[in-house]
């Protein structure tokens, strides 16, 4: 073979991003940092969708992909670790899902690509340059779930229409308090009632919030998802029943006994883009230029279970938009 078809046959490995080879080289690595404990939803939800559509982009998990699995349990002083431990294993690519893991992921490495899954606005966290154009070695997929808070708080209204206060809980580890607080200043007119904003960082301070939102007297709470909330979801399911609280939340595997409802982007199909993604990086893409998408597909699922336990009347008019409806 001449020199000038050895180059030329060379120059796909040079010009390819670095960390990344192509499947036929050998089988790519991928590593995945996951914010929850390991959960048959989350599996349903998060790893079924994203191994999908990495099979659809050419990657086939056993074939010619490797996904390592790593789980911070709801604490996020475990992100750093993990990601060590992934970037040690020399992960062609790392996934996140969710706020903290993205932030810690472009904490830890500017030279691995990272795919972002379900991450709130990533400009404004700080996370990309644009969504257009990224600019560095981080890509993915928006929820804007910051977003989602305003539909949300309004779904409380037509539950409590009377209620004169409303909560927003969440967590001060995967949110910034400030700008959450700022966003209910904004959103007060439009709910038109006053919102109180109850931050708890973990189950241990679950019963001092519930006592709060008593004291202020809220009528009813609007819960942020994130991987703490998910792993202690059932007490504060709990707590919601034991104090006759309504509540909206994102996500419907959060509604359990208590959640009245959940208005959230579709989060497999939110995965199952991040695999395709995923997929586009491993054949080379530069994240850097690979636009950071925004999931547009929105469910509003009911709880009618929780809604009889409650007392609540559901409107018509919101049945009649749901999605879905839990019997």
């Amino acid at each position: 073979m001449k020199r000038r078809s050895i180059l030329r046959a060379a120059l796909p490995l040079l010009t390819a991003w670095p960390g990344t080879l192509p499947a036929q080289v050998r089988s790519a690595r991928v590593g995945f940092l996951l914010g929850a404990a390991p959960h048959p939803a989350t599996t349903n939800a998060v790893i079924e969708p994203f191994v999908q559509g990495l099979r659809e982009g050419g990657f086939i998990e056993g074939r010619n992909v490797v996904i390592d699995y790593r789980w911070a349990e709801g604490k996020t002083e475990r992100n750093p670790a993990l990601l060590a431990e992934l970037i040690a294993a020399r992960a062609d690519l790392i996934v996140t899902a969710g706020n903290p893991p993205a932030m810690a992921a472009k904490a830890a490495t500017s030279t691995v690509p990272i795919v972002a899954a379900a991450v709130d606005n990533p400009v404004r966290m700080g996370l990309v340059a644009s969504m257009a154009r990224p600019g560095g070695n981080i890509t993915g997929i928006s929820s804007f779930g910051g977003e989602l808070v305003a539909r949300r708080l309004q779904l409380l209204k037509d539950f409590v229409p009377q209620g004169k206060r409303f909560a927003v809980l969440g967590n001060p580890n995967y949110l910034d308090p400030a700008g959450l607080r700022k966003l209910l200043d904004r959103l007060e007119p439009q709910v038109g009632v006053p919102l109180s904003m109850v931050l708890a960082a973990g189950p241990e301070q679950y019963d001092a919030a519930f006592a709060d939102m008593n004291g202020q007297r809220v009528e009813g709470v609007v819960v942020l998802a994130d991987a703490t909330t998910w792993t202690n979801r059932a007490r504060l399911q709990e707590l919601m029943l034991a104090h006759r609280l309504p509540s909206v939340w994102g996500g419907k595997d959060y509604l359990g006994e208590a959640g009245l409802a959940s208005y959230q982007s579709d989060f497999p199909a939110i995965m199952r883009r991040a695999g395709a993604i995923a997929a586009q990086i491993l054949k080379g893409a530069n994240p850097a230029e690979t636009p950071f998408e925004q999931a547009t597909k929105l469910e509003l699922v009911l709880n009618l279970k929780a809604a009889r336990r409650l007392g609540i009347e559901v409107p018509a008019a919101v049945r009649v938009a749901a999605d879905e409806v839990i019997e």
